[in-house]
């Protein structure tokens, strides 16, 4: 019985000590954290230095060049004329097979051949 006890008290010692330790680096870190002047004293305040405003200058001797003179406007393009799309594209074509029957579209569906 008299070892468990001498045990327990060496056990609670070290764990007291090591509690002391944590509460110690805590308090360090809060103090530093909160307490202390958040501007360092050691650091200048940065200078802004504003540059010049630069010339602009605009070079319109491209415009008489030869690769210029030969460039051509693009054709026009025609508005599309046939119909677009279909009523609902998210459905597949040739119906959908739900529960063992099928949508029916409403639309005309073209056989093609098939590509060799």
């Amino acid at each position: 019985m008299a070892i468990k006890f001498t045990q327990r008290k060496k056990k609670q010692k070290y764990l007291i000590i090591i509690f002391g330790i944590v509460l110690l680096v805590t308090s360090v870190v809060v103090w530093y954290g909160f307490f202390r002047d958040s501007t360092p004293s050691f650091v200048p305040a940065p200078t802004v230095t504003a540059l010049p405003p630069r010339e602009i200058s605009i070079d319109f001797g491209l415009l008489e060049s030869i690769s210029f003179q030969e460039l051509r406007p693009f054709e026009r393009i025609s508005p599309f004329e046939d119909d677009t799309g279909r009523r609902n594209p998210f459905l597949p074509y040739g119906g959908a097979n739900i529960s063992g029957g099928t949508i029916d579209l409403g639309e005309e569906i073209e056989e093609t051949e098939p590509v060799i």
